[in-house]
C-alpha cells in the first residue's frame, strides 16, 4: 500500500509539471526595438559597444512572449543555456541590429544572453532553436523599418518635438499596424521617443494588432533625439 506522503509527493510533481508545461504556452510576442538616442539620453547614460558607436536606428531590445492579460513568462528553460555557437553566423548581423548600450562596454553576448534566457525559451514550444529565434527578430526588424517610416512622414531625429499621434500614424502607415509607443525622460526631464512595441503571432513571423498594450503613457507630444 503506498503511503500518504508517497502520493502527496507525486501530486506536488503532477502539479509542477504542468505548471512548467503551461509557462511554454503564449498568445503573442511583443516586438521591441528601442532608439538609442533616447537610451542615452537619460541621467543614467550609456555605453557604447566594444564593437563601436552603432549606426543612428532603432536596435532590437527584444522578441518577447506575452499572454493577454500581460503577464508574461519568463526563464522557462535552465537546461536550455544561451550558446553563441549556435548564432555564429548572425553575430555580425545582431551587432548591428541588437546593439548592447549598457554599461560596462560589452560585445552583445551578455544582451542576447540575457534575451534568451529570459524570453526566448519561453517560446520554445514553437520557437525551438535559438537560431531561429534571433533570425526572427532579425527578420522582424528589416520588416518594420521603424526609422525609414518615421522619416518618410516628416518625423526626423533632430532633437525636435512631434505629435505622439503623428508617430502612431506614420508607424502603422508603414508596417499596416497600431504600435505601442514608450517614453522615457532625458537628462532634463523632457519625455522622449523611447521604444516602440509591435505585436507578433506566436509563430514569430507575421505582425499583428496587439490584443493588449503594456501600461504607460506619453503626452501628447515627444522629442525624437539625436544620436
Amino acid at each position: 500500500m503506498k503511503s500518504k506522503g508517497s502520493i502527496l509527493m507525486k501530486l506536488v510533481l503532477l502539479q509542477y509539471l504542468s505548471v512548467l508545461c503551461f509557462s511554454q504556452d503564449f498568445d503573442f510576442f511583443y516586438f521591441v526595438q528601442q532608439w538609442p538616442g533616447s537610451y542615452c539620453d537619460t541621467q543614467r547614460s550609456c555605453c557604447y559597444p566594444t564593437t563601436g558607436k552603432p549606426s543612428a536606428d532603432f536596435g532590437i531590445h527584444g522578441l518577447w512572449p506575452n499572454y493577454k492579460d500581460v503577464s508574461y513568462p519568463s526563464n522557462c528553460d535552465t537546461n536550455n543555456p544561451f550558446q553563441p555557437s549556435q548564432i555564429s553566423d548572425l553575430i555580425s548581423s545582431l551587432e548591428r541590429n541588437w546593439p548592447t548600450l549598457a554599461c560596462p562596454s560589452g560585445n552583445g553576448i551578455q544582451f542576447w544572453t540575457h534575451e534568451w534566457e529570459k524570453h526566448g525559451t519561453c517560446s520554445e514550444s514553437i520557437v525551438s532553436r535559438q537560431h531561429d529565434y534571433f533570425e526572427a527578430a532579425l527578420i522582424l526588424k528589416q520588416r518594420a523599418n521603424l526609422l525609414q517610416a518615421l522619416i518618410s512622414a516628416g518625423i526626423q531625429p533632430d532633437g525636435g518635438s512631434y505629435s505622439l499621434s503623428s508617430i502612431n500614424a506614420a508607424i502603422k502607415g508603414a508596417t499596416g499596424y497600431t504600435p505601442f509607443i514608450q517614453c522615457n525622460v532625458d537628462s532634463t526631464s523632457n519625455s522622449q521617443l523611447y521604444q516602440v512595441y509591435l505585436c507578433v503571432n506566436t509563430n514569430g513571423s507575421d505582425f499583428i494588432e496587439c490584443p493588449v498594450f503594456p501600461s504607460g503613457k506619453c503626452g501628447s507630444k515627444i522629442e525624437f533625439p539625436s544620436f
